[in-house]
């Protein structure tokens, strides 16, 4: 495992989640309870590394109110070392969902207009390149503005970091297209990499080529509970998820396949073991009814492996 710190650049906002109690009823008022907790990919994967272990510092816009203290307070509790740019005249962004009974998403409203001050110029400030030299691997997510990312990965390549990068959804994945080429991992889901690269392949071990024909050089593709999908320049593999009889809630499972994956990489494991790990994160959190599951770590994660099903090698 690497000594050196990775740092998270990215969401780190409130989610705030409302669950349905009975059957879905589109059009009416529905009985269920509101849930409020930190969140953002970027944050949720940052947290669930330094419960396994990992260095890891968090930098991120924040609003000068009681949402920015709740962040605040979740990264102290998971041991991320918070450093925040806080605008104390501003809100901190939120993400507001609607849940069914069995944990899937059914609408969310997202807030997320401070990020768009997390400017390139605030990563040429002196204490953020001297982050950025300094760190072991860099992780972001497609909540920042495209030109940040840009500036980013210009910065990772030039000092040889390793950038991974969170897709968020089909409508910010877009801010990512720029930089493929100098990721060294995007995690996304098949509505995310048909939104980059205008394909749909029936047969899910088409996914690596396609995106590798728009530049990327690594990623990996989740299908909910069918199989995921990991490939770098050399290789490809795919793992089904085992089937989770208790579902929690799936928010903040691909955030923690991110985490779960990368810890693994920065191990030294290939690309299938590192998928098996990432699957192994998933079902810890998709077993909690927190976006970072408390339990999150190195003994847990061990366990949680044994459940899951060798990689198939695809190329």
């Amino acid at each position: 495992m690497t000594d050196r710190t990775i740092l998270v650049m990215g969401g780190a906002h409130v989610d705030r989640r409302g669950r349905i109690a009975g059957e879905t009823v589109p059009g009416a008022s529905n009985p269920g309870g509101w849930f409020v907790e930190a969140g953002g990919g970027a944050f949720n994967a940052a947290r669930n590394l330094a419960r396994l272990g990992h260095r890891v510092r968090l930098v991120s816009p924040r609003g000068g109110d009681k949402d920015g203290e709740i962040v605040a307070a979740a990264a102290q509790a998971a041991g991320v070392e918070d450093t925040p740019f806080t605008f104390l005249d501003r809100a901190t962004p939120s993400y507001t969902a609607i849940i069914e009974r069995d944990g899937n998403l059914v609408i969310a409203l997202a807030d997320m207009e401070l990020y768009r001050l997390f400017s390139p110029r605030r990563l040429q400030q002196r204490a953020m390149r001297e982050a950025i030299a300094g760190a072991g691997a860099l992780l972001t997510d497609a909540n920042l503005p495209a030109e940040t990312l840009d500036a980013m990965a210009a910065m990772a390549r030039e000092a040889s970091i390793p950038l991974a990068a969170i897709a968020i959804s089909p409508a910010k994945v877009v801010r990512l297209e720029k930089s493929l080429p100098a990721l060294a991992f995007l995690f996304m889901n098949e509505a995310e990499a048909r939104t980059l690269t205008g394909a749909n392949p029936e047969n899910p071990a088409d996914w690596p080529d396609a995106l590798r024909a728009i530049g990327l050089r690594a990623g990996v593709v989740t299908r909910g509970g069918r199989g995921v999908i990991s490939f770098d320049e050399n290789s490809a593999a795919i793992v089904v998820p085992p089937a989770i009889p208790a579902l929690g809630d799936v928010t903040g499972a691909g955030d923690s396949l991110a985490s779960g994956f990368l810890h693994a990489r920065l191990r030294g494991a290939r690309i299938n073991e590192a998928l098996r790990q990432g699957v192994a994160a998933a079902v810890i959190t998709v077993r909690s009814p927190l976006a970072v599951a408390e339990e999150m770590s190195q003994p847990a994660l061990a366990d949680a492996l044994s459940l899951v099903p060798p990689a198939e090698i695809l190329s």
